[in-house]
């Protein structure tokens, strides 16, 4: 338990009867005062030392009760309070000792004691600045306030008083007592902070400020003038201000959140930064106007320019060795990662442009952490920073002084390997790979991924850094293609490749809108008569270049590129668009087409498919979608509930491919699915006398009939095989065997009963 819990509480009545007194004792000073009753100087005496000495009191309380970090705020304002109780007191013992205004040493440096505490006690609060640097901007702020105001206290208060006695030091020192005030009226704004809710007690300090530095105004003034005298209406001014102090431990703490420090501070207002400059202005003004008829400056307006100037100077020092410290944080930030601490892209940018420059052997080494984004997935992204500040620490150590190692971003990094080698890339990216095997223990957590290198040197065939770079990004690709875990160079064969792969993924972005796409139907039969009763749409590429491509060749990158989605909408228009013109000759044809993972997920697959069924006129059952047993297993309930709704609507739902997949029993219940079709792996083994096979095929059509599905053979090419899926049961087939994929008009004259013994 801290000491500021544990310590005891104020009793609560003590505390208003206090209270009670000390406004009975500030008001009833003011009513003495005002009336000009006799011993008014003593009983404003009087008056002054009860309440600071109760508001000493108070704070010395607000310092138990209080956390740590305001213990030493209220100590120093008890402090304070304590110092202006005695220098009170001091002043009342020199004064009934004959002295009518005692301005002694001891007296005002009592009271300068009492200005540095309180000074003290505004920089240690809780909103005040943390650092020394800081703690001294904000004090300088205000001597600047302060400074300013002497030529311009000067002017409305001396001016017309040449005749005074200006030259006693103790007179003059008074004109300062204004001028303390507004440092610490200052110092408080400054305090306060910007952005974020002001602390009740220091609203209530600041109000306490603002009467005494009024107060001290107008007692310089009188005394300037030769017309103040002890027991003054103004006298009450500075026990009120004591009130204030003691009102204002009464409220609570300020209440800071967890993790306070973390939060982004937010920028001061511009009144705030130009606060402590303004009343140079006012004071430049004032030095104008105090200049004597002689052309002379009155010497303290004179000296207190100087001072001014000097802390000017003083306090834009310590703004430009703010300015270079956070020009080196900047330059920090730019250049570095802040997670990792590691060169970030454009240090490594930089550095490799330099060593391009200098000539000389240059290898980059990128390296890509493997299954990283699954950690993230699993485990938060705590955990995932975590694993990348562990990783980095890993591979500098292993890169050591053989190269600068950098983080490009996300779970991307970049070794640079140039001029002399102590070691070859290659071998770089080998002790890489062994720094990053899980240790013992590991294995277990599941948050340590693997890595896959990439090896580019720079050679005749770049032209830039960014042809180095991408080269080594060829070569990271083609060792996550070839198993992860591993590391490749770079060759022409790679980069041809690659090459090759974005050219033709920057044609397939043009092949639809240019009409490039083209239609093949490969028929399905009905095996009992040989009837083509539906056909499998088929899509090719005219490509301008290479000629016609099958969907091995571009559907794979369209599904990484999301340009399936286009090619899929193509496909299902132009089927059913072809569908409705067999239906002219055989009514009963149906038409099925192929759906892309990524298009299961969309939610507006349904108006896609019912748009393209209700543009060709053609009715919901001659369509049939056919999907894959991992997209289908994959899809969530939202997937299954568009495809329920397709089902309900008519429309056929096949599964493709079965037997390749997961071909879990579970997932047919839940799927809507209104047929399968045995992958051609099986049926091509058919031939051979396959037992297995023979034995699998005939497993799938029995539970086919379980679950009320229609069977389609797929790849059959033989006789033999006809003759086998026939035996089986299987009620339709697909494959070379009946039909070779082929344009609609040429698949037409087959809407008739063919000879499925031939």
């Amino acid at each position: 338990m801290s000491l500021a819990v544990a310590a005891p509480a104020r009793h609560p009545l003590a505390g208003r009867v206090g209270l009670v007194a000390a406004v009975v004792v500030v008001l009833g000073e003011m009513i003495w005062l005002v009336a000009g009753l006799p011993g008014a100087a003593l009983v404003s005496d009087l008056g002054a030392m009860a309440v600071s000495s109760w508001a000493a009191v108070l704070c010395i309380g607000a310092a138990r009760r209080h956390p740590h970090a305001l213990r030493r705020f209220w100590s120093l304002l008890a402090a304070t309070m304590m110092l202006a109780a005695l220098g009170r007191t001091v002043w009342t013992v020199e004064r009934l000792g004959g002295i009518d205004l005692p301005h002694t040493p001891l007296v005002g440096g009592l009271f300068t004691a009492g200005i540095v505490t309180g000074t003290a006690a505004l920089l240690c609060s809780r909103a005040g600045p943390r650092s020394l640097i800081g703690q001294a901007r904000t004090l300088l702020d205000g001597v600047i306030v302060g400074l300013a105001l002497i030529p311009i206290g000067w002017l409305l208060v001396f001016r017309d008083v040449a005749d005074a006695d200006l030259a006693d030091p103790l007179r003059t020192f008074g004109l300062l007592y204004p001028m303390f005030d507004l440092m610490q009226l200052t110092i408080l704004v400054a305090v306060a902070g910007p952005g974020r809710p002001m602390w009740r007690s220091l609203t209530v300090i600041g109000a306490g400020l603002a009467i005494r530095a009024g107060a001290d105004t107008v007692y310089v003034s009188l005394v300037a003038h030769g017309s103040y005298a002890p027991g003054h209406p103004v006298d009450v001014c500075w026990p009120l201000s004591y009130l204030l102090v003691g009102l204002a431990t009464r409220y609570p703490p300020p209440v800071c959140g967890d993790g306070e420090e973390d939060v982004e501070s937010p920028l001061p207002p511009w009144w705030r930064v130009a606060l402590p400059y303004l009343p140079v202005g006012g004071a430049i003004v004032a030095v104008m106007l105090s200049r004597r008829p002689t052309g002379q400056t009155p010497h303290l307006v004179f000296v207190g320019m100087m001072a001014l100037l000097g802390v000017l100077a003083l306090r834009q020092g310590l703004a430009a060795n703010e300015n270079l410290r956070l020009v080196g944080r900047l330059r920090r930030l730019a250049y570095s990662d802040q997670l990792t601490g590691l060169p970030n892209r454009l240090t490594f940018i930089r550095r490799l442009r330099r060593a391009l420059r200098a000539g000389g052997p240059v290898a980059v080494v990128l390296l890509d952490l493997d299954g990283f984004k699954q950690v993230n997935d699993r485990f938060g992204h705590a955990a995932g920073d975590r694993l990348l500040t562990t990783t980095a620490e890993r591979m500098r150590d292993a890169v050591g002084p053989d190269g600068m190692i950098a983080r490009l971003g996300g779970d991307e990094f970049a070794v640079l390997v140039a001029g002399d080698r102590p070691v070859s890339p290659e071998r770089l990216a080998v002790r890489l790979l062994a720094a990053l095997e899980p240790l013992p223990g590991e294995e277990d957590l599941g948050v340590h991924p693997s890595a896959s290198i990439g090896i580019a040197e720079y050679g005749p065939q770049h032209t830039s850094h960014t042809d180095l770079l991408r080269d080594a990004d060829i070569a990271m690709y083609a060792a996550k293609a070839s198993g992860k875990s591993a590391y490749r160079t770079c060759t022409a064969e790679l980069r041809e490749s690659a090459v090759g792969r974005a050219e033709l993924i920057a044609d397939l972005r043009r092949a639809v809108d240019e009409g490039q796409l083209l239609m093949e139907f490969q028929p399905i039969v009905d095996l009992a008569t040989g009837t083509v009763r539906s056909a499998e749409a088929l899509v090719r590429w005219r490509h301008p270049r290479l000629g016609v491509l099958t969907p091995a060749r571009f559907l794979p990158l369209a599904e990484e590129t999301g340009l399936i989605l286009g090619i899929d909408r193509w496909v299902i228009h132009e089927a059913c668009r072809a569908a409705a013109t067999w239906r002219e000759h055989a009514p009963e044809v149906t038409v099925a087409v192929n759906i892309a993972a990524a298009h299961l997920c969309r939610p507006d697959l349904i108006a896609t498919v019912t748009g393209a069924m209700g543009a060709a006129g053609l009715p919901p059952r001659a369509l049939t979608l056919e999907l894959t047993e991992s997209a289908l297993i994959e899809g969530s309930e939202a997937v299954l509930d568009r495809l329920a709704q397709l089902r309900d609507l008519g429309v056929r739902i096949a599964i493709d491919d079965f037997g390749t997949g997961y071909s879990s029993l579970s997932y047919l219940h839940r799927i809507p699915a209104t047929e399968l079709k045995i992958d051609r792996s099986f049926v091509s083994r058919l031939d051979a006398g396959d037992a297995r096979a023979y034995a699998t095929v005939e497993m799938v059509n029995r539970l086919a009939g379980a679950f009320d599905l229609a069977v389609v053979a797929e790849g059959v090419e033989t006789g033999a095989q006809h003759a086998a899926v026939t035996a089986i049961g299987c009620r339709q087939g697909q494959g070379w065997r009946y039909g070779r994929p082929t344009a609609l008009s040429d698949l037409l004259p087959t809407l008739v009963p063919v000879d499925a013994a031939r």
